[in-house]
């Protein structure tokens, strides 16, 4: 495998993980992830060296698609806060001042 080869793998396995949260599939979220994370071990593997303009217009692609991944995982999260506070009764400010509350 090439190095080209692993970054379209990685690219394919960030498709997946974007289509995973989208559609809350848990199990595909793992899968991707886990297939993902095996991609970036063999580029890893693969060593480092010169790029070219496509290996680099490849790595360009994989970084916007973890950080389209990275803002789904973000919204969920703030989503799930927002959740949490209005089944607690603490409103929607995550940053009030005042004492906390620690639960064991």
């Amino acid at each position: 495998m090439t190095r080209r080869d692993a970054l379209i793998r990685v690219i394919e396995t960030l498709h997946a993980e974007i289509a995973a949260l989208k559609t809350n599939d848990i199990a595909g979220l793992e899968r991707a992830t886990a297939d993902k994370l095996a991609a970036i071990e063999t580029l890893r593997a693969l060593g480092d060296g010169p790029a070219g303009p496509e290996l680099r217009e490849l790595a360009t692609e994989a970084d916007r698609l973890n950080e389209t991944c990275r803002i789904y995982v973000n919204l969920m999260a703030a989503n799930v806060r927002r959740r949490l506070q209005m089944l607690t009764g603490e409103g929607g400010n995550a940053y009030r001042r005042g004492p906390v509350a620690a639960y064991a």
